[in-house]
């Protein structure tokens, strides 16, 4: 099958290479450089989303938020610019899901179709194709692209109509920012008590409070590792979209506003790029004290 893919970053670019992997022809385009290995695998570099979208049956985007998705499909060279009639759009970036209903509502006015399908996972289950896939569409449409989900993820759900994935996807990132700052926490007074915190959370991996941010996200935390798998930059951008919602929804998520302002606490300290599980430096820097 004819497949474009719009967006080699982290994530990106493990996504397309199962793809191409997989047997298809790939074409491509991202504002880096693209990997040399999916080169080697036969994936066709073009310049623009309007390139990829007129020589691609399906086409994935995979882009950082709301207003890059908009360039790729309605800019100056965007998809819209070629025939998209009887095409499909895949959008597996994390952006709003009120301009995502717009955004699908557009592309069906073209003749193409239209799937809203978020990912969590991380750059691993990019790697391995184990990533969740949370998806807003028809289920025709759907169906017709159920086989190139397999390739990229495990846990594959269409939640829904158009945007009902995104809104399932900022559910997802309130959970796991709180996970993250609940397991922050828990070491943080483990250490500070003087207890071993790498027994703790060994202990801890053994019992109801298991879970993968513990087991993950709490490695990390110890070893100090925080090179991004995924930057508090774009957790700090999904939280914004959960707020925003919560906002027109008159809804409170009182935790989530907390979760946000010790993202800035790391961000106001230089933190922007680094992984997201390193907001448990804010909780350090509040204790005056570094788990060790």
């Amino acid at each position: 099958m004819k497949l474009g893919f719009i967006g080699l970053g982290i994530m990106g670019t493990p996504m397309a290479l199962r793809l191409a992997k997989a047997g298809h022809a790939l074409h491509v385009t991202t504002i880096g450089p693209v990997a040399e290995e999916l080169l080697k695998q036969g994936a066709q570099h073009l310049a623009t989303a309007e390139q990829v979208a007129e020589q691609s049956e399906i086409i994935f985007i995979m882009v950082p938020d709301t207003p890059q998705v908009a360039d790729v499909l309605f800019g100056e060279h965007g998809c819209a610019k070629a025939a998209l009639k009887g095409k499909t759009i895949v959008d597996m970036s994390s952006i709003s899901p009120i301009e995502t209903k717009r955004f699908a509502q557009q592309v069906r006015d073209l003749g193409a179709d239209y799937l809203d399908a978020p990912v969590s996972g991380g750059e691993i289950g990019a790697r391995e194709g184990t990533l969740s896939i949370m998806v807003g569409g028809d289920e025709k449409v759907f169906a017709r692209v159920k086989p190139l989900f397999d390739i990229l993820g495990k846990n594959i759900t269409l939640v829904g109509g158009n945007g009902d994935g995104q809104t399932c996807k900022v559910a997802n990132q309130i959970i796991v920012a709180l996970n993250i700052e609940a397991v922050s926490e828990a070491l943080v007074f483990a250490s500070k008590a003087g207890a071993d915190p790498a027994r703790v959370r060994q202990a801890l991996m053994g019992g109801f409070a298991s879970s993968r941010i513990l087991e993950v996200h709490g490695e990390r935390m110890l070893n100090r590792t925080f090179n991004p798998g995924f930057k508090i930059s774009l957790h700090q951008k999904d939280l914004n979209l959960a707020l925003q919602s919560a906002k027109a929804l008159a809804l409170n998520l009182p935790n989530t506003a907390t979760c946000q302002e010790l993202f800035n606490t790391c961000v106001a300290n230089g933190g922007s790029e680094l992984d997201h599980s390193s907001l448990v430096q804010a909780l350090e820097l509040m204790a005056n004290h570094k788990i060790s």
